[in-house]
Formats: structure tokens, sequence, C-alpha cells
């Protein structure tokens, strides 16, 4: 009974120890991605980014600004309109430390137009304010759905 004591207390340790080292420092690595649909300089970079931060990255001017500029600058492919295809895609994209947008990839796509579409949108935004952990800038991981609406 005491070593399975022991050893609950142990494991308990080191699960605690664990989620507090892990808290706001939270990595992950990424390949670069060779595929069509994302503009990437090398095909296989790898590229340290953070999924938890002190404060998220934003769009100059907030959500409602972000949206405003979704709305004012995305383009419905022709094609895609007239056979009445729509849909949401769903992009990830990671905020630099100096707020610039790079490594766009699709996530969900629905139509080569519109995926096409959400990523040169995605590719046009202007810098953002980039993420902190403990008053540093860095890059962080982003998933942003883009939806077209007939």
């Amino acid at each position: 009974m005491t070593i399975n004591l022991c050893r609950r207390s142990i494991l308990i340790t080191f699960t605690v120890a664990t989620v507090l080292s892990l808290n706001g420092q939270a990595r992950r690595v990424a390949s670069g991605y060779p595929d069509y649909q994302t503009p990437c300089p090398t095909p296989a970079t790898e590229i340290y980014e953070y999924d938890f931060v002190d404060v998220q990255p934003q769009f100059p001017g907030g959500d409602l600004e972000l949206i405003k500029y979704i709305n004012n600058s995305r383009r419905y492919p022709a094609e895609a309109y007239t056979k009445g295809i729509q849909g949401r895609v769903m992009c990830s994209f990671i905020v630099n430390t100096d707020g610039s947008i790079s490594n766009i990839r699709i996530v969900k796509g629905v139509e080569h137009s519109l995926n096409r579409e959400a990523v040169r949108l995605i590719s046009e935004m202007p810098k953002w304010e980039a993420g902190k952990v403990n008053e540093e800038n860095v890059p962080v991981h982003c998933l942003l759905p883009i939806p077209f609406r007939l």
C-alpha cells in the first residue's frame, strides 16, 4: 500500500510539474508545406511557433476590423459563384515576431478557386500586433475561417 501511495504521489508531482512548465510556453515544431496552396519560400524549413501565449496576436484595430477587411477585400471567384459553390475555408498561418504573416496553408478547403482566394486574402493582410510571452514577441500559430456565402 505504501508503494502504491508513493507511486501516486510521484505521478501527481510529475503531472503538476509538467503542466506548470507548459503553461504559456507550449512550443510546436512544424515543417514547411510543399503543397500547391502554400506560398512557402523553402519547402522544408522548420518553424518554431507558440500555441499558447500571454497576449494573443491581433489584427490592427481588433476583430471588427478583421471582419471588415475580409468582407471588403474578398473577391468571390466567378466560376464558383456561377456554380453556386459556397462554404468556409479554414486556414492556418503564423503571425511572426514582427507581425508579418507566413506559412499560410489550407486546413480544410472547399473548392480550388475559393481556397486560392482565401490564401490571397490572408497573404495581403497588413501586419498584425505580435503575440507575446513574458513581454517578448513570439511567433504564434493561428487559425482563421474565411467564409464564402452566396
